[in-house]
C-alpha cells in the first residue's frame, strides 16, 4: 500500500479531527462560553458549526482528493490557471506563521505538565499560580526551550510519514484525549454544586447572549474545523476514491463538536463548585483550573490528564500544519520528507522566537493588534483564514468543474443525493462568501 495515502478511513478521520480539535477547541471556546452567554453561546456555535463550518470543510476535502496534489499545484491543476497557486502558498506561509505562536502555547503546556508531574511526586510545591505563569512565560530560557522541544516532538512525528507518523499517532492520541476528558467530567462532576455549572454551559439563556457573542460565536465555528488554510486539503489530497466525503466531513465535525462539549463540562462544573470566574486566554487553563484541581482530593492527577489531553490536541493540530508545508515541497517523494520537515522545523522555530519573547523582554514592542504574538494571531486568524476559506467557497463554487464536483460527492441527477448537492453549491456560490466577509470586516473592525 502507497505510503502516500492513508492507510485506513479510521485514520484519515481522526487525523482530521486532530487538525481541527486544537486550542480552538480546548482553550478558546470555554472561555468564550463564559464571557458571552454559557449554554446560548454554545447553542449558537454548534448552529454555525454544522451550517457555515461543514459546507466550507466539504469544499476543501472536495478540492483535495479532486487534485491528488499538494495544494500549490492542486489548484493549477483543477483550474488550468497558473495564477490560482498563490493560494496555495498563502496557505503554505500561514501555516508557518500559525504554527510559529502555536508552539509556544504548546510549549507552556509542556512546562506545566513537568511542573504537575513534580507536584505529584512532592519534588515542587505552587504556592501562587497566577506568579507561576507570569514567571514562565516572561523567561526567554524557559519559553524558547519549551517552544522548540515542543516543534521537535511535531517534526519528529510528521517525519515518520502519513502512515507510520501522521496516522498512527492520531489513531493514539485522539482515542486517548476522549479518555482522559472522560475521566476529569466524571470528577468534575462529583463535585458539590456542579451541576450549577452544567446548567450554565447546557441551558440557553438567550437574554445573556450579545450581537457581539454571536459575532464570536460565528467566528468560533468557522476557525474550529482548520478550514481556509489548505490544511484540510492536504490531508484529503492523501484519500482514496472509496472515502464518502460527506460522510467523513460530518463525523470530524461531530468530534469536534463532541470535544468541545466535553471540555465545558470538565471544566464550568468545577468553575461553579469553587465560585471562582472564567479568565481570558491563558489565565483559564494554567491559573484558575490548577487552582481548582489543587482544591481537590488527587486534583493534581487530573489536571495532568487535563495538561495531558490538552498536549495531545494541540500536538494533532500541530502535525496537520507542519505537513502542508511538507507536501508541498516534498511533492509526493517521501525520500525528501525528513529532511524537508526538519528544515520546516528550523525554520518555523525560528520565526517563532520574537512570539515566544513577547510576553517578556519584547513586551514594550507593542502596535496594532498589540504584542507581536498578538499581531501575527490576528494576522493568521482574522486575516489569512478568513481569505483562505472564501476562496475554497468561491473555488468550488465557481471554478471547479461541477462534474468533478458530483463526481467527488457521489451526487447524481437520478437520486435524492442532486437535491442536498444543489443547496450546497448555493451555499458556497452565495450565502457563505458574503457571511465571510462580514467575520472578516467585523474583525478588522474590533481592532481600531
Amino acid at each position: 500500500m502507497s505510503e502516500n495515502n492513508w492507510n485506513s478511513k479510521l485514520g484519515f478521520i481522526l487525523a482530521a479531527a486532530g487538525s481541527a480539535i486544537g486550542l480552538g477547541a480546548v482553550w478558546r471556546f470555554p472561555y468564550m462560553t463564559a464571557e458571552h452567554g454559557g449554554g446560548a453561546f454554545l447553542f449558537v456555535f454548534l448552529l454555525f458549526t454544522v451550517l457555515i463550518g461543514l459546507p466550507l470543510l466539504i469544499s476543501e476535502f472536495v478540492i483535495g482528493r479532486a487534485s491528488g496534489r499538494n495544494p500549490i499545484d492542486g489548484f493549477e491543476y483543477l483550474s488550468g490557471k497558473k495564477s490560482l497557486r498563490i493560494f496555495g502558498w498563502i496557505g503554505h506561509f500561514g501555516t508557518m506563521l500559525l504554527l510559529s505562536f502555536y508552539s509556544v502555547i504548546g510549549g507552556w503546556i509542556l512546562i506545566y505538565l513537568l511542573i504537575a508531574l513534580m507536584d505529584l511526586l512532592n519534588l515542587y510545591t505552587v504556592n501562587d499560580y497566577t506568579m507561576m505563569l507570569g514567571d514562565i512565560i516572561t523567561n526567554p530560557a524557559y519559553v524558547i526551550a519549551a517552544q522548540g522541544i515542543f516543534i521537535f516532538i511535531t517534526a519528529f512525528v510528521v517525519a515518520q510519514g502519513i502512515q507510520k507518523g501522521l496516522e498512527r499517532a492520531s489513531k493514539i492520541m485522539m482515542p486517548m484525549l476522549f479518555i482522559l476528558f472522560l475521566f476529569i467530567i466524571i470528577r468534575s462532576l462529583s463535585l458539590p454544586n456542579a451541576f450549577e455549572g452544567v446548567k450554565y454551559f447546557l441551558m440557553p439563556d438567550f437574554s445573556e447572549l450579545s450581537a457581539n457573542g454571536i459575532m464570536f460565536a460565528l467566528g468560533q465555528s468557522f476557525f474550529a474545523l482548520s478550514v481556509g488554510i489548505t490544511q484540510m486539503i492536504t490531508y484529503a489530497s492523501y484519500l482514496k476514491a472509496d472515502q464518502n466525503l460527506t460522510k467523513s466531513a460530518s463525523y470530524i465535525v461531530l468530534m469536534n463538536i463532541a470535544v468541545s462539549v466535553m471540555v465545558g463540562l470538565a471544566i464550568f462544573p468545577a468553575i461553579a463548585s469553587f465560585g471562582m470566574q472564567s479568565v481570558e486566554g491563558p489565565g483559564l487553563v494554567f491559573i484558575v483550573l490548577p487552582e481548582i484541581f489543587n482544591a481537590i482530593p488527587f486534583g493534581i492527577i487530573f489536571y495532568l490528564m487535563f495538561l495531558l489531553a490538552f498536549l495531545f490536541a494541540t500536538l494533532t493540530s500541530s502535525f496537520s500544519m507542519i505537513e502542508i508545508n511538507v507536501a508541498n515541497t516534498v511533492k509526493g517523494d517521501q525520500s525528501k520528507r525528513k529532511k524537508v520537515t526538519y528544515i520546516y522545523a528550523i525554520i518555523v522555530f525560528a520565526i517563532g522566537i520574537p512570539s515566544a519573547l513577547s510576553e517578556g523582554v519584547l513586551n514594550d514592542v507593542q502596535f496594532f493588534a498589540g504584542t507581536i504574538f498578538d499581531n501575527v494571531d490576528f494576522l493568521v486568524s482574522n486575516i489569512l483564514l478568513p481569505a483562505g476559506a472564501l476562496f475554497s467557497s468561491i473555488f468550488v463554487g465557481y471554478i471547479l468543474d461541477r462534474r468533478i464536483t458530483m463526481e467527488q460527492l457521489n451526487a447524481k441527477k437520478d437520486n435524492g443525493s442532486y437535491a442536498a448537492f444543489k443547496i450546497w453549491i448555493f451555499l458556497l456560490r452565495f450565502i457563505l462568501p458574503a457571511i465571510i466577509l462580514f467575520v472578516f470586516i467585523m474583525n478588522i473592525i474590533s481592532v481600531f
